[in-house]
């Protein structure tokens, strides 16, 4: 079973390679060994993040990026929909990637930060029937829920 998911993730990272790769030559980037690792480590990651989080994590894992490069890269990678960037109500943008995952929506805790993700069909109702009635193409969609989760280990988070 694991080989199967792990053979899934080396296709992924394939797949999304090659989607950066054709924007960065439409749009004359460079194509630096940094973007692709910066483009692999999100692609491996299955949660929310934030730039300077990951810079650590790649220091961390002893890449040699810069925080530049990461931010940078970051732009890029939102500007051809390979990630997308949240801003759940607090000055930190987040982040998580896009490429052949649903869209789903989000519930955010007020108190302790945490980001829970969720996938309810009747939004994508919604979103149609609205379309329908108003003759509107809707193409994509943001629902973000906050409140405070009840979780023991976010009592101690809370004012």
């Amino acid at each position: 079973m694991a080989f199967i998911v792990e053979d899934k993730l080396k296709e992924l990272i394939v797949q999304v390679k090659k989607i950066f790769s054709i924007h960065l030559e439409k749009n004359s980037y460079r194509k630096t060994p940094e973007r692709y690792s910066i483009l692999e480590e999100i692609y491996k990651k299955n949660d929310h993040f934030d730039a300077e989080g990951l810079y650590i994590h790649m220091k961390n894992q002893n890449y040699r990026v810069s925080r530049a490069t990461v931010y940078n890269t970051l732009e890029l990678l939102v500007n051809c929909d390979l990630v997308t960037k949240h801003q759940f109500g607090k000055n930190l943008a987040q982040y998580e990637k896009s490429y052949g995952f649903r869209q789903h929506d989000h519930l955010i805790c007020i108190d302790c930060g945490d980001v829970l993700e969720f996938c309810d069909p009747r939004v994508q109702q919604i979103k149609n029937m609205m379309g329908d009635i108003l003759s509107f193409e809707v193409t994509h969609h943001s629902l973000n829920l906050y409140g405070k989760c009840k979780r023991v280990a976010c009592e101690g988070t809370k004012r």
